[in-house]
């Protein structure tokens, strides 16, 4: 508090003992100035004191008068502490000393246009009429949803909703006053969240954008609490709430969707053909393997060709037998080596 809020609040008091004590104080002044009157005696030729008190007559005139001066001084005496009450209420209506600051606010005093050197807390503040003023600032956390059109990395225009919410630093209220105002939302806040959000979706693809939203959310908290809290702005969260493209920029999407995910079922059909085809491959190989090894072999043993005729053979002998047919089996050989 200053001296000029000091002398005001004193001269405040100073009414209100004059309200409320004022007759006393004034009586008791009146009596300790006035001397008592001392009776008047008058002595006579024969050197005696003689009393010259008025007659009865008089004394009841003059006890009349002093009744009406009594009742006049009474009716003056209840008038002026009711006049005065009404005067230092219209005064306090019209000069409001008192400032009240709320719950989430913070009070910035202006005292002939200097800023304070603090800010105020919530409750009941004095100040100097016409001279000195509390201005209240609002440090409560405030949500705000926005909307606002920018381009991607790859020229797609899109519209993003976002929610951000923000608080002014309490301690900090009057800096905030003194270099911005109160209109900090719209010359610092809004200006700083367009710039840093058109900066970080400038760097994305507008495909790749809707894939990495959560990314792009944290990069863009991030440098907001980076470049306002400096400014007396705490940035206690950000969202990304919605991204809408073109019409035409999303049905080219959805074409490119399909077709990839169509380009990703004939790639694994290829896969699996591909695949399949080398089991065929691999099992032809080894079959002709398998019946090259078996050829050999029968070229280099005729009597394992014998013996693959007797395993194949059915048990009947051929009934007939033409030209110079060479039957399946030399049993001759055989008999006349026994």
């Amino acid at each position: 508090m200053n001296y000029i809020d000091l002398f005001f609040n004193l001269i405040i008091g100073l009414i209100i003992v004059w309200v409320f004590w004022g007759d006393k104080i004034v009586n008791i002044f009146k009596k300790s100035i006035t001397p008592k009157p001392k009776r008047r005696t008058r002595r006579s030729t024969a050197s005696k004191v003689v009393d010259i008190t008025p007659e009865p007559a008089v004394n009841k005139t003059m006890q009349n008068y002093l009744k009406e001066r009594a009742s006049l001084m009474e009716g003056k005496n209840l008038a002026t502490p009711v006049l005065v009450t009404l005067l230092l209420i219209v005064f306090i209506v019209i000069c409001n000393p008192i400032a009240i600051v709320g719950v989430g606010e913070r009070g910035v005093k202006v005292t002939l246009g200097q800023v304070s050197p603090k800010s105020y807390t919530e409750g009941v503040h004095l100040v100097t009429p016409f001279i000195s003023k509390i201005k209240n600032m609002d440090v409560k956390t405030q949500k705000t949803y926005i909307e606002t059109d920018l381009y991607t990395k790859d020229i797609q225009q899109a519209k993003i909703s976002y929610v951000i919410n923000y608080n002014l630093q309490p301690q900090n209220a009057h800096k905030m006053f003194r270099e911005v105002g109160t209109g900090y939302v719209d010359n610092i806040l809004m200006p700083v969240v367009e710039g840093t959000i058109k900066d970080v979706i400038g760097k994305w693809n507008a495909q790749d954008l809707v894939a990495n939203r959560e990314s792009a959310t944290i990069d863009i908290l991030k440098k907001l609490q980076t470049q306002l809290e400096p400014r007396y702005i705490n940035v206690t969260g950000f969202q990304i709430t919605d991204i809408n493209y073109s019409g035409g920029f999303e049905r080219a999407i959805e074409s490119k969707v399909t077709a990839e995910q169509e380009a990703l079922k004939a790639k694994n059909r290829t896969v699996q053909i591909q695949e399949e085809a080398k089991q065929k491959i691999i099992s032809a190989e080894a079959e002709a393997k398998s019946m090259a090894i078996r050829a050999n072999a029968l070229t280099q043993n005729k009597a394992l060709v014998e013996y693959e005729a007797v395993q194949k053979w059915d048990g009947h002998l051929p009934q007939y037998m033409m030209g110079n047919t060479v039957p399946f089996m030399n049993i001759t050989a055989g008999m006349s080596k026994k």
